[in-house]
């Protein structure tokens, strides 16, 4: 049985729902980090990885903040909450899980239980994710961790 030419092009070039659907499961929850050189273009552009006031490029750039976090939080896991499409962008509301207990982060491992939430946006063209944006909940982190202290600690409770 052949493929219809529709199916044969969405095999050959998933959509961008697709994509970050196996991003999350394939490379955050499952550690395959190979996945990447697969999903993710050679010079894809992605924002909040690192600095939210920042940008970096390519697989080299994620795979060394994904080491980072996953040092920090080998358990981790990513609930994704819902995963919406339109034209060729994909964005997904997740919930992560985890335990702080590398010290990925630059501190010493605390050994608490994180939760946080977050928002990814990914385009593709030609069957790979070309640009990427991540917000998620930095403060909270930071909160679960204890790090805040003073006016900022009763800023965000």
């Amino acid at each position: 049985m052949h493929a219809t030419p529709a199916v044969a092009r969405e095999m050959e070039h998933p959509d961008a729902a697709t994509l970050i659907r196996r991003w999350f499961d394939e490379i955050w929850n499952e550690g395959r980090i190979e996945s990447v050189d697969e999903l993710l273009a050679e010079d894809a552009l992605m924002w909040g990885i690192g600095r939210s006031d920042q940008s970096s490029r390519g697989g080299a750039e994620f795979k060394n903040f994904y080491h980072r976090q996953r040092s920090a939080t080998p358990d981790v896991k990513i609930n994704l909450d819902q995963v919406v499409q339109e034209g060729d962008t994909a964005f997904a509301r997740w919930t992560v899980t985890g335990t702080h207990t590398g010290d990925g982060l630059g501190i010493a491992p605390t050994n608490k239980s994180i939760t946080l939430k977050g928002m990814s946006a990914c385009r593709a063209s030609n069957g790979k994710i070309v640009e990427g944006w991540n917000i998620w909940d930095q403060i909270g982190l930071a909160r679960q961790l204890e790090l805040l202290d003073g006016p900022a600690a009763q800023m965000f409770p």
